[in-house]
């Protein structure tokens, strides 16, 4: 059943989006990236998070879909696929295991009609529902049974993807241990845009801190095109959280 859902979701789904990049995708990929800041502030965070109880709405949908409305207005069309990881823990059987059970899907968001945000959101709610309900087919196996076209750098079914952090950061202590994180210098990607959010909760579980970065592909971006292109999104998010409450 899911694997027919899938096939129906995603027929005919565009082989790439047409992004605003600043140079043709090249024959042979470096995989070289870079990381441009999304400025998102608390107040910011505050409201879109009472957005979400008014619309009845996850963060993660407002990002969704305030991203597809991004790109549509950006040129990419009204035919919207993103990417996201869910954590594929669904079974029972794995409450007790230890390891990376993360499944990766794709969320086709149809931005037609010039919608309102309220109808996009709507749009973006129960395709994310649906999604959620059919997270079990591995990836891998779907790129499998639709056979995109494929081009050697670019990832099939989807280019762009999203990714919200809002677990608990990990912590090691270890006895007479210490431990700090290290980042590379010279990133790499896999994707033409990673748009990742990090949400933090304050004591009292009320809105604590929300990060965003994008990570972008230098093979098709400039780091200042990235970085307008964070800003925008940041602007929209504005836009969005400040617009008069609808229905």
């Amino acid at each position: 059943q899911q694997v027919a859902y899938w096939t129906r979701k995603l027929a005919a789904l565009p082989a790439e989006l047409n992004l605003p990049t600043d140079r043709p995708r090249p024959l042979t990929p470096s995989f070289a990236g870079g990381v441009a800041s999304i400025p998102i502030t608390p107040e910011l965070h505050a409201k879109l998070q009472k957005l979400g109880r008014v619309q009845s709405a996850t963060l993660f949908m407002i990002l969704q879909a305030s991203l597809a409305a991004l790109l549509t207005r950006l040129g990419a069309g009204a035919d919207i696929p993103i990417g996201f990881p869910i954590a594929g823990r669904t079974e029972a059987a794995l409450d007790n295991l230890v390891g990376f059970f993360v499944n990766t899907l794709v969320l086709r968001i149809d931005t037609s009609g010039d919608p309102s945000f309220t109808e996009l959101l709507r749009r973006v709610r129960a395709t994310c529902l649906e999604a959620y309900a059919h997270q079990d087919v591995p990836f891998e196996r779907l790129v499998e049974l639709l056979g995109p076209p494929r081009a050697f750098g670019r990832q099939p079914l989807f280019q762009t993807m999203l990714v919200l952090q809002n677990n608990e950061p990990p912590s090691l202590n270890l006895p007479e241990v210490s431990a700090i994180a290290l980042t590379s210098a010279a990133p790499t990607t896999k994707f033409d845009l990673t748009f990742t959010f990090i949400e933090t909760q304050d004591a009292a579980g009320g809105p604590g801190q929300l990060t965003g970065e994008l990570e972008y592909s230098a093979d098709l971006f400039d780091r200042a095109s990235a970085q307008r292109l964070s800003e925008r999104l940041a602007h929209l998010l504005e836009q969005i959280a400040n617009a008069p409450a609808m229905p």
